[in-house]
């Protein structure tokens, strides 16, 4: 059994590019194991990643609009397989280790809040040391998950997850901030091309946006549907990456530009228009209040005793049980500890 993956292996040596991870030259794990029998390294990594707990609440999490009633607005899940289908097209078009690839992309938003970017402000603005969803996606993987054993996932997954997020920060980054491999930065550019395609199309089903209102540059020189745009983008990326020869994944400066300007104005009309603001205060409130309450009484997280004794482990209880929470589970703690309770009459 053992052979079969070796020949995977040996598979990935004589097909993949050779700026491509090699599952048999990974760096290995923090702890080390007896490797899978049928499955390469970053191929365990992907179902570890895929059937752990934090995975199936993402469902239930906010990507843009809060608890969407719409069964057609993007959750954070669906919005990590938009990544995974994204980062797996531009990665075999380039020859790149796919089951590296969409290992990162799986596990590259498992320690964001509820209620989205909102829930990650809240926390970040009243935890002392601040709270960042790229630190709490590694914690989650690496010390959180399995009863607080981790997933002991490969280093080079561990560095695409760390190095994924850009925030406002640079699109394609340079120095420390870019991650290892090609199949890592490849990720950080699938996610910004999904969220920015499916946040407009979001925008617009809601009502939020109009179609007369997206940049007329957008729809002349990307496209006028959401298809062609991740079209399009996938395309330059996949060019500009083969025309350096692989030597990082990039974008064109055109693209890099026209991404700049589509999350200035994603930032303007959506994430920071009224209707949509008027919601992210009333979750941020909601975290905000769980969050001081938990500080009071730890033993309602499951503390056991002798856990919280500083501020700062009450902190660190809080911010993993928060962070946890789903949307829908966050409300109902927030009724259940503030909200008076009918009586039971039996």
């Amino acid at each position: 059994m053992d052979r079969i993956r070796e020949e995977l292996e040996k598979l990935e040596e004589e097909n993949l590019h050779p700026r491509a991870a090699r599952s048999g030259s990974s760096k290995g794990r923090k702890k080390d194991e007896t490797p899978c029998r049928v499955r390469t390294c970053y191929q365990r990594d992907r179902d570890r990643i895929l059937h752990c707990k934090a995975f199936r609440r993402l469902k239930h999490k906010t990507q843009v609009f809060l608890a969407p009633q719409g069964d057609h607005y993007r959750t954070r899940l669906t919005h990590t397989l938009e990544v995974s289908q994204i980062a797996r097209t531009i990665s075999r078009a380039l020859r790149l280790n796919e089951d590296l690839t969409e290992a990162i992309a799986l596990g590259h938003d498992l320690g964001h809040t509820p209620f989205g970017h909102a829930g990650e402000e809240a926390l970040d603005g009243i935890v002392e040391k601040g709270f960042s969803h790229v630190a709490q996606s590694l914690r989650v993987v690496e010390v959180l998950e399995k009863g607080g054993q981790g997933l002991n996932l490969s280093l080079e997954v561990l560095d695409g997850i760390r190095k994924h997020s850009k925030g406002l920060g640079e699109i394609v980054p340079t120095g420390e901030d870019r991650a290892l491999t090609v199949e890592g930065q490849v990720v950080r550019l699938a996610d910004i091309v999904a969220y920015i395609n499916h946040d407009i199309d979001d925008a617009l089903r809601a009502g939020v946006l109009l179609d007369e209102e997206l940049p007329a540059d957008l729809t002349e020189d990307v496209g006028e549907t959401h298809a062609e745009r991740i079209g399009c983008m996938v395309r330059d990326i996949i060019e500009s990456t083969r025309g350096g020869n692989l030597e990082r994944a990039v974008m064109s400066d055109g693209l890099v530009q026209k991404c700049r300007d589509l999350r200035g104005f994603l930032f303007e009309k959506v994430y920071y228009n009224p209707q949509t603001h008027r919601e992210f205060l009333k979750a941020s409130k909601i975290l905000r209040d769980l969050f001081e309450h938990y500080m009071e009484h730890p033993g309602e997280m499951g503390a056991t005793e002798g856990e919280g004794r500083t501020r700062e482990e009450r902190e660190r209880l809080a911010c993993d049980f928060i962070a946890g929470m789903t949307d829908r589970f966050a409300t109902m703690m927030f009724e259940k500890t503030f909200l008076p309770q009918p009586w039971k009459i039996l």
